[in-house]
C-alpha cells in the first residue's frame, strides 16, 4: 500500500455511514412539518440540509445534522403579531408538530433550534426559517424578548462544490480531514472555519489539480497556512455568503504543532529505505485511528 492507498483508505474510513439513516429521520421531519404546515405529505419538499451536512464535509460520527425547514409566509405574519415572545411560540409550534412523529423522543427548543435527539447519538437541529427574495431566510430567535435573524447558507454550499470541483474534488476531503484532526486533538474551531480556510488555501494550493498522491503535501502545507493567521484576527468570511466566522486565537498553535509532526512523517516517507511504518504513525498521531496502521 503506497502513499495514495494510504489517503484514500482514510477519506473512506471518515465518511459518513450513517447516511441512510440520517436521510430517513430528514424526510420523516420534513413530511411532518409539511403535513401540518403546507397541508402536503411531501418528504423532501420545504427542507434543505445546511451546516456540515449540506456542504458534505461531514465526517463519519458527526453528532449534529442541521436543516432548515422553509414555513409558509402566513405564519411570519401571525407570529410577528404575537403577543409576547412570537419567536418562542413558533419554536414551540414546530416543536409540537416534530413529537407527532417522534413521541418518545425528548425534543427540545433551544433559542433558534428545535433539537431532536436520537439513540445513536445524532441530533437533528431544526430551524424553522422563512424564504426571503435574495434566497437568504429569516429564523426566529426566542432569546431576550424575541427577534429575527437572517442566514444565508445556499451560496456557502454552492461555493464550496464550485471550487471542489475546480480543485479536482480535493477541497471536500481536505475539510472532512481536517474535521479529523480537529477531533483528535480537541482543537476548539468552528467547522465553517475549517471549510472557510481549506477554501481560501486550496485556490492557490499548487498542486490542487493532483490526488492522493500528494495529500500529504496538502496537509503540511494547509497545517502552515493556519499556523500562518494572524493570532490578533478575529473573524473570517464565509465563501459564498461572506458572513463573519469567529475564530480569534483558536487554532494556530496546534496547527503548528501538527505542521512540525507531518514535516516528520514526510520525512520517514522519503528516507532511504523508506520509514512507511514510522510515517504512518506520524499522520495517525495528527488524525487518529482512522488513518490507516
Amino acid at each position: 500500500m503506497g502513499l495514495g492507498d494510504w489517503f484514500s483508505t482514510f477519506c473512506k474510513n471518515i465518511q459518513v455511514k450513517n447516511s441512510d439513516s440520517i436521510s430517513r429521520r430528514y424526510k420523516a421531519i420534513t413530511k411532518r412539518l409539511n403535513t401540518d404546515f403546507w397541508s402536503t405529505t411531501s418528504d423532501t419538499s420545504n427542507s434543505l440540509y445546511v451546516g456540515s451536512y449540506g456542504r458534505s464535509t461531514a465526517i463519519n460520527g458527526t453528532s449534529d445534522v442541521d436543516m432548515i425547514f422553509q414555513l409558509p409566509y402566513s405564519a411570519y405574519k401571525q407570529y410577528s403579531e404575537y403577543y409576547g415572545n412570537g419567536q418562542s411560540a413558533l419554536l414551540q409550534a414546530v416543536r409540537a408538530s416534530i413529537k407527532m412523529t417522534y413521541s418518545a423522543t425528548n425534543i427540545g427548543a433551544d433559542g433558534q433550534v428545535i433539537l431532536v435527539p436520537f439513540d445513536d447519538g445524532i441530533t437533528f437541529e431544526v430551524v424553522p426559517a422563512f424564504k426571503n427574495n435574495d434566497g437568504s431566510f429569516t429564523f426566529p430567535d426566542s432569546h431576550s424578548d424575541g427577534s429575527w435573524k437572517v442566514t444565508n447558507p445556499k451560496p456557502e454550499i454552492d461555493a464550496i462544490r464550485s471550487r471542489n470541483v475546480l480543485c479536482n474534488y480535493n477541497l471536500v476531503p481536505l475539510c472532512r480531514m481536517m474535521r479529523a484532526w480537529k477531533a483528535k486533538w480537541a482543537v476548539p474551531i468552528n467547522g465553517l472555519l475549517v471549510d472557510t480556510l481549506a477554501y481560501q488555501f486550496i485556490d492557490n494550493w499548487e498542486y490542487k489539480d493532483k490526488s492522493y498522491v500528494y495529500y500529504d503535501y496538502m496537509c503540511r502545507s494547509f497545517f502552515l497556512y493556519m499556523a500562518n493567521q494572524n493570532n490578533e484576527q478575529e473573524y473570517w468570511k464565509a465563501p459564498g455568503s461572506g458572513q463573519y466566522v469567529y475564530g480569534k486565537k483558536l487554532f494556530q498553535y496546534k496547527a503548528t504543532r501538527c505542521y512540525n509532526i507531518s514535516l516528520e512523517a514526510i520525512a520517514h516517507e522519503n528516507a532511504t529505505p523508506k520509514q512507511e511504518w514510522s510515517a504512518k504513525q506520524k499522520w495517525r498521531d495528527i488524525f487518529g485511528t482512522a488513518f490507516p496502521n
